[in-house]
């Protein structure tokens, strides 16, 4: 079942992996369900299902002119969850996609899901506000999108490096990791590359936060320069009752490839308590 259809028609494509316990991962911005794939194989091989799909608007899925509001985007969860007819499902948001998460949970109920992880995710809030005042200014959100209008590939070539922490002296992926990344970003339609910069910067997620009533396991890094840990990850676990927090001192923003050993070590364990 490659492509499922949501419920304005928008085609989603999806890839189903393996066999057990199901785990959706859900990407983050500008990227595709592919960003997953050392998570994928290091969960395929442990013995669990891997659900995988791009987000409408990115990669294989279809391109609507708009609809990227994240209710629109949780709904395109839940479509796939019931189509797929997953149970005791486990949901893994990066950056953009830790908001599905928390709007899927408000949304749609937990019926279907047993744990949650948020890896660099967005939740709880971003933009700086008088009752966020440690947020990030709306200017910087425009910043991006006139990049984006004026020249999104160049917009790409330079954000990519930052995104994995990539400096004159560091270097924590190759330059194949890159490229690759670079090519799943491209693949987006310049809309929703738009239009997911104001979902992302300005959606208030922190009403979703009592939804969290499941085991929840949280994780940024401290040297993450697009998402902040100190107002995302850390208000996040401190939000939700019971959570797990994991501070990786250092790593970027793209964890789940520089530091993808460990994110699955841990994963897999999170994954393994009862």
């Amino acid at each position: 079942m490659p492509y499922i259809t949501a419920t304005d028609g928008t085609s989603l494509h999806v890839k189903d992996m393996g066999a057990g316990k199901p785990v959706v991962l859900i990407h983050g911005w500008p990227l595709t369900g592919d960003m997953w794939e050392k998570q994928t194989l290091a969960l395929v091989e442990a013995g669990y299902r891997v659900i995988t799909y791009d987000r409408r608007g990115f990669g294989q899925s279809g391109h609507p002119i708009n609809c990227y509001d994240y209710d629109t985007l949780a709904d395109d969860l839940a479509v796939i969850l019931e189509q797929l007819d997953l149970w005791d499902a486990t949901l893994v948001g990066f950056s953009m996609g830790g908001g599905e998460v928390a709007r899927y949970l408000s949304r749609h109920g937990r019926s279907r899901i047993s744990k949650t992880v948020l890896l660099s995710s967005v939740v709880p809030f971003l933009l700086k506000t008088s009752d966020n005042p440690k947020g990030v200014d709306i200017s910087v959100f425009d910043g991006i999108k006139q990049k984006i209008r004026q020249d999104r590939f160049g917009f790409l070539k330079d954000f990519i490096p930052d995104f994995y922490g990539v400096s004159l002296m560091h270097h924590p992926v190759s330059q194949g990791v890159l490229d690759w990344s670079f090519l799943l970003a491209s693949m987006a339609s310049p809309m929703a590359t738009l239009d997911c910069v104001d979902a992302w910067g300005t959606t208030d997620f922190r009403p979703d936060l009592q939804a969290f009533t499941i085991p929840t396991l949280v994780i940024h890094g401290t040297a993450d320069s697009a998402v902040p840990a100190g107002i995302a990850g850390e208000k996040a676990a401190a939000a939700i009752p019971g959570s797990t927090w994991i501070s990786y001192d250092g790593a970027p923003h793209g964890l789940f490839m520089t530091h993808a050993e460990r994110v699955n070590e841990d994963l897999l364990r999170f994954l393994a308590t009862p």
